[in-house]
């Protein structure tokens, strides 16, 4: 009886395990044909997108290809239209007004047709800006576009000095000149009249005398 229990109890495990071991690689089989499946759905998806893609590139590149004739020429212009010319800007009394500035200085200009007259400040050029230096630099503007003498200027400056002032004047007076007469804008952009001169004075730092100055180190 002992020996026919043990026999049995050999036979038990063994009997579990061919069970497991036929059930297992029934599930491994349908486990490898269902992600078959879904590889081939997936490539057929992406062969479908891919092969659209690639018919909508053939057309593109095609008509870019395609002689083009003088009717898609034609149309072509048409939707291309020209850039429409830019208008003088002026108020109801004939001017144009612009504001130049350079370092802390700041000049409001008025600008229209005459013979050449400057005032700053209710005063004459010559007596606001003695220096000849500084006269030209504000004539500049006039001289580039050669229209010397035949506009009058009315300005008021604030800050700075007379050399900030005089630099801002020459801006304002530009800027001015191109809302008069945008034909001008070419000459005085090259000659760098109308932008903004960015430059100011760097800060003091801590530990400083200015700046950069230092004070002076003695050793001993």
């Amino acid at each position: 009886m002992v020996a026919k229990k043990k026999e049995t109890a050999e036979k038990a495990p063994k009997a579990e395990e061919k069970k497991t071991a036929k059930k297992a690689p029934v599930k491994k089989a349908a486990a490898k044909e269902t992600k078959a499946a879904v590889k081939t759905v997936v490539e057929k998806k992406v062969s479908k997108t891919a092969k659209k893609s690639l018919d909508e590139l053939k057309d593109v590149v095609k008509e870019a290809e395609a002689p083009k004739t003088e009717e898609t020429r034609s149309e072509v212009k048409a939707e291309a239209k020209p850039a429409e010319p830019r208008q003088p800007k002026k108020d109801k009394f004939g001017r144009s007004q612009a504001v130049g500035k350079k370092k802390d200085a700041i000049a409001r200009v008025y600008l229209k047709l005459g013979k050449g007259k400057i005032t700053i400040n209710d005063r004459d050029l010559k007596d606001y800006f003695p220096r000849p230096v500084l006269q030209m630099i504000i004539n500049q503007p006039f001289v580039v576009t050669a229209r010397e003498g035949q506009y009058d200027v009315v300005c008021t400056a604030v800050g700075g000095g007379l050399s900030g002032q005089a630099y801002a004047l020459r801006h304002g007076i530009s800027r001015a000149l191109d809302l008069f007469e945008p034909d001008l804008h070419t000459a005085l952009k090259k000659a760098g009249f109308l932008t903004r001169d960015s430059r100011v004075v760097e800060r003091k730092k801590p530990g400083l005398s200015k700046a950069r100055k230092r004070f002076q180190f003695s050793k001993r």
